[in-house]
Formats: structure tokens, sequence, C-alpha cells
């Protein structure tokens, strides 16, 4: 005969696996916080002596001591914009109708296919097809224009994919409801399902802002590693170092003698940028659930 473990053991184990899961992950979660926090504090405690206005309103030097990132920031920050102007009108239309219209046939799966490829593909494959289709031969050479065209290639299918995932995260209750009282499918779309879906696809697009904002490999092969003599030059057909490129630029090139300076100001100035972000993306949420309720 086989014995039979008492109900009250059987209980007991399974409290002690739970708290015991529930120990692991939050040890886990912890050395994730602890990794991250010396990674950026290890960023922001080298580069701090280099952030002063100075460093920020001054232009840069090719050989001498001394200069600054006031255009670099500048064009990072153009940069990321233009490329988010291209790719979100591209990825919020692609994401709805996947979402929306394009049911779960082959349509679907077509396009998912499409998009994750895009999504794959490795950013220094879509510099080189940058540099061939938008430098050569088109001849709009190292510029703006060609580091924002190729730049919104990369975030065309992360804010596709986000839009996509969030609209399908809307209760069907709410679109019901909405179909009920009489609303079009594009009433509701734009009326019901965007607003609720606000928050993830804000989210994605920060997070697609803040990758755009650190992409190196593209904007290499693309915008250049010089920058326009005046100061703020909207032009798109000049060049347009930003502060990734200036980075990997002073570090390798080796002429400049305070290159570890600039170098670990210009990471720090990074760091900073990019918590900005997300902390704008988290007041951004904050309001739009207020507005929602």
């Amino acid at each position: 005969m086989t014995s039979r473990v008492p109900a009250f053991k059987v209980r007991a184990t399974a409290r002690v696996a739970d708290r015991a899961m529930h120990l692991a992950l939050w040890l886990i979660a912890l050395t994730f916080v602890a990794v991250l926090i010396g990674f950026v504090g290890g960023i922001l405690k080298e580069g701090w002596s280099e952030l002063n206005l100075g460093f920020l309103t001054r232009m840069p030097e090719a050989l001498d001591a001394g200069g600054g990132i006031k255009p670099e920031l500048f064009n990072s920050l153009y940069l990321v914009a233009l490329s988010l102007a291209l790719a979100m009108p591209i990825g919020l239309g692609a994401g709805i109708y996947m979402a929306e219209y394009a049911g779960q046939g082959r349509a679907l799966r077509f396009f998912r296919l499409c998009v994750e490829t895009l999504a794959a593909t490795p950013s220094i494959v879509l510099a080189l097809f940058g540099m061939i289709l938008l430098v050569q031969m088109l001849g709009w050479s190292f510029s703006i224009r060609s580091g924002a065209v190729t730049l919104a290639l990369l975030n065309i299918p992360v804010i596709t994919r986000v839009t996509e995932e969030s609209l399908r995260g809307v209760p069907r209750e709410l679109l019901e409801a909405s179909y009920g009282l009489g609303a079009t499918k594009l009433q509701t779309i734009l009326k019901v399902a965007l607003p609720y879906a606000a928050t993830g696809i804000l989210t994605g697009v920060v997070l697609t802002a803040g990758r755009a904002f650190g992409e190196s490999a593209i904007l290499v092969f693309t915008a250049g590693t010089n920058v326009s003599q005046h100061f703020p030059d909207f032009r798109l057909s000049v060049p347009g170092e930003t502060l990734s490129v200036h980075l990997w630029y002073v570090t390798s090139d080796g002429t400049l003698p305070d290159a570890t300076q600039i170098a670990a100001g210009t990471a720090a100035v990074m760091i900073l940028v990019l918590l900005a972000l997300n902390l704008l993306v988290r007041l951004l949420d904050r309001a739009i659930r207020r507005r929602t309720r």
C-alpha cells in the first residue's frame, strides 16, 4: 500500500516553497537594482567633475583641450525628434492596422514577420543601407536628414509592436460599449482604444527615443563625425555628430589631450538625459491616468 502524505504537510511544504521563491525573486530584483546603481553611479562619478555650464555651452575642439559638447547635445535631441516625427505616423498606423483591421489571417502573419525582421536587423546593417542609399546614391552626404531617415527605420518596428500590443490590451467591454452607442470603428479607435492604450504607447515611444538617443553605429555612417560651425543649425543638409558618436570618436581618435575627461563628461550627460526621459514618461503616465479616470 502507498502511504499518503497528510494534507497539512503538503500545505506546509507549499508555503515554504512559496516563501523561498518569493525571497529568490526579491534577491534577483535587488541584484538588478544594485548593478544599475553601480553602473550609473560609476559613470556619474567619473564624469561629474566635467559637468559644468562651460562644458555644455562650448564648441568642441579638434586638437586642443577644453572643448565642449554644445552642438553634439543639440544634434542628439534634434535627430531623435526628427526620427520620431518620421517613425510615429508609420508605426502608429501599422500598429493600429495590425491590431484592429488585419484580423488573424495570413495578412497579419505577413506584416508581423516584416516588422519582426526589421526589428531584428542589426543597426550596423541599417547603417550600411543608409550610407549606400541616402549618402551615396541620393547624394545626401553625411547629414542630419540621412541620419534621421535611417534612425527612423530603427524606431518604426518598435513603435509598431508597442502600439499593436497596447491596443490588444484594451478590454473588449469598452469597445463593445462604444459600438453599442452607435460609434463607428474609426470613432471607437480614436475616442476609446487609443486613449486607453496611450500609457503603453507613450512608454514605448520614450523607450524608443532613449534607444535612438544612444545609437552610434547608424549615425557614424549617415550623420557623420563633424558638426556645423553655426549654432543652432536646423538645416537638414549639414553634418550631425551626436553625443554617442562624439564619445566614440574622442576615445578612438586619440588626438585630444583631455579625451578621457571629455568622454567621461559626455557619458554622464547621456545618462542624465536618459534618466530625465524616464522621469518624464512616469510624470506623463500619471497625468494620463488622472485624466482617464
